[in-house]
């Protein structure tokens, strides 16, 4: 499932854009691809709201039984929100990785950075690669 509501990195965040107040505000998660490759998600480290980041910095970890994977901002900007339902429970970023398992928003920075991000259909054919 490769929703076109959204962008994709190639390391398989998403970012979907929403306007809030005047700003863009980025809602970033993983891929459906990220959750199964990652298998059962025992835990989740997110940054703090107010936290600054640039364009593909890591900005927390995602760790599962088979492993400890870093999470990658795809946009820069703010944090303005952190999930803590997926804090609390782990197990969101696999039952649901592109709706209730998101991870952080974002106010964005620079949002001309969203034009170097994957397309569903470009995302779509880097998973059929």
């Amino acid at each position: 499932m490769v929703p076109d509501d959204r962008k994709y990195t190639d390391e398989h965040e998403w970012v979907r854009v929403d306007e809030e107040d005047g700003e863009q505000i980025g809602t970033v998660g993983v891929t459906d691809f990220a959750a199964s490759e990652l298998g059962d998600v025992v835990f989740v480290e997110l940054p703090e709201v107010g936290s600054e980041f640039s364009q593909k910095d890591p900005v927390g970890t995602i760790e599962s039984v088979k492993a400890v994977a870093d999470l990658f901002l795809p946009v820069s900007g703010e944090v303005v929100e952190v999930n803590q339902a997926v804090v609390d429970r782990p197990e969101l970023v696999n039952t649901d990785p592109m709706d209730e398992g998101w991870l952080v928003k974002v106010k964005l920075a620079e949002p001309e950075e969203l034009d170097v991000l994957l397309d569903a259909a470009a995302y779509a054919q880097l998973l059929e690669g």
